[in-house]
């Protein structure tokens, strides 16, 4: 009886072996699935991190159009030595230099065109710098939600589309303003010139390239301020594009889980 040992019981019930290997296989499979998986997670918020510091980067660059011009037209001629020219910025319009204005204002008297607006002329000068400052203001916020991961790269394009939409607007808004300028002239004007079927000559500057209007050659091209401008977009489009590059490593990561675990 001392000798006695019990009998070692061997489980042999249906599927015993196959959900033990199965389970080895998965243990075996776990801890360096979930340290990959790991590693996906903080390399994909580390993408998005990066994506929300250029959202929030690049609107800044539109505080540019306070400073700088957005637009120039230039009006070149045999009798002026040095070009007449006009910057346009967002709030108002500047000479190229001290006269330019006074001189351009003298030249348009003498075909009836009107004298240049000044900033409380046009509603534009008011609410063009509101809106410019309020899409740096919603910029700057969606990037910094994204970098704490409350908001995704959706927002980035939409912040795009929307500024897109505005440009295009103010852009057509300035050439409707430049062909009334250029248009509607003083019938008591002292030169009155018309073109060689008899209708009125219009004087309306071009919006982009190069004019020739009588002896005069007009230029018009965006300056420093577009130039900016273009380049904050440019990053928004750029952050987009990280964060979707992140999202799309997520559904990779994800997947590739699945089919571990299988």
């Amino acid at each position: 009886m001392c000798g006695y040992r019990q009998p070692i019981q061997i489980l042999n019930y249906p599927g015993h072996w196959e959900n033990n290997n199965l389970y080895n296989k998965h243990a075996g499979r776990s801890r360096p699935t979930r340290f990959l998986q790991k590693i996906g997670r903080n390399t994909r918020l580390r993408d998005m991190k990066k994506a929300s510091f250029l959202m929030g980067i690049g609107p800044l660059f539109l505080l540019g159009l306070f400073v700088f011009p957005l637009w120039n037209i230039e009006l070149g001629a045999p009798q002026y030595p040095e070009p007449l020219g006009l910057n346009i910025h967002i709030d108002g319009l500047q000479g190229q230099s001290e006269f330019d204005i006074q001189n351009i204002d003298g030249l348009n008297h003498y075909i009836g065109m009107k004298t240049l607006p000044k900033p409380e002329d046009m509603w534009e000068f008011s609410v063009f710098p509101i809106v410019i400052g309020s899409m740096v203001a919603l910029g700057v916020l969606i990037g910094l939600l994204g970098y704490f991961n409350k908001l995704g790269y959706g927002w980035f394009f939409g912040w795009f589309v929307l500024m897109s939409i505005l440009g295009v607007l103010g852009m057509y808004d300035f050439n409707a303003w430049m062909v009334d300028y250029g248009t509607n002239l003083d019938p008591k004007a002292i030169m009155k010139l018309q073109n060689p079927d008899g209708t009125p000559m219009s004087y309306k500057p071009p919006l982009l390239g190069h004019q020739k209007m009588l002896n005069f050659d007009a230029y018009s091209y965006p300056r420093l301020g577009a130039y900016l401008m273009f380049v904050g977009m440019v990053l928004t489009v750029l952050a987009g594009y990280v964060g979707m590059r992140s999202r799309s490593k997520k559904v990779q990561s994800m997947t590739k889980g699945k089919l571990a675990t299988n």
